[in-house]
């Protein structure tokens, strides 16, 4: 069906790849290493996980598994160009075979465009989104009520000192395999040294 001139044509709401580069970026992004990804069940057995290696010399069954530490990643970015920085994170995560449902991105500064859009709509559709965690969710970093996923994503594109240095440390709770954090690596390393 054609357009009318007076109906604006719709697009996907949905980040994707970018074309032009962030303003104030000079060399391109470093592009995140995808991190730990869960076990795959085994055919035959849904749901079932392979059983952990056993290791030499240890005898009987064997101690739970301590809770291990994400991994983190550092991706150089501007505070204004930290969300375009993130949303590439995103795309190359998405790429390498991470379902949606696994990612959070978190901003310390002015909300994501996406989480802006969805807002609009209310809060209880918005809230609604994250619950169901089937999709990519964006959300501010202060958020008290934002669940932990495999992979949290930080833009540091704003905020105060004391917000960002509450933030990351928060930020890394709820990441289960992967942090990733985009910003200035001199403030982010001075902050997370606080901050930790």
């Amino acid at each position: 069906m054609p357009l009318i001139p007076e109906e604006p044509q719709i697009h996907e709401s949905v980040p994707g790849p970018r074309t032009v580069p962030a303003a104030g970026r000079t060399a391109p992004t470093p592009r995140p290493v995808p991190g730990p990804r869960p076990a795959a069940p085994r055919p035959g057995n849904p749901g079932a996980r392979p059983a952990p290696p056993a290791r030499c010399g240890t005898p009987g069954p064997q101690a739970p598994a301590a809770a291990s530490t994400p991994q983190v990643q550092l991706i150089p970015a501007p505070a204004e160009g930290a969300l375009d920085a993130a949303d590439e994170a995103v795309d190359l995560l998405l790429d390498s075979g991470r379902a949606p449902g696994e990612v959070l991105v978190l901003t310390t500064g002015d909300p994501h465009p996406w989480a802006a859009h969805e807002l609009s709509f209310g809060e209880a559709s918005y809230w609604a989104q994250h619950d169901a965690a089937d999709d990519v969710f964006y959300a501010d970093a202060a958020a008290d009520r934002v669940a932990g996923r495999p992979v949290v994503v930080v833009a540091v594109n704003g905020g105060a000192d004391a917000e960002v240095t509450r933030a990351l440390p928060a930020a890394l709770k709820r990441a289960g395999a992967l942090l990733v954090v985009c910003g200035d690596p001199q403030r982010v390393n001075a902050l997370l040294s606080v901050g930790v």
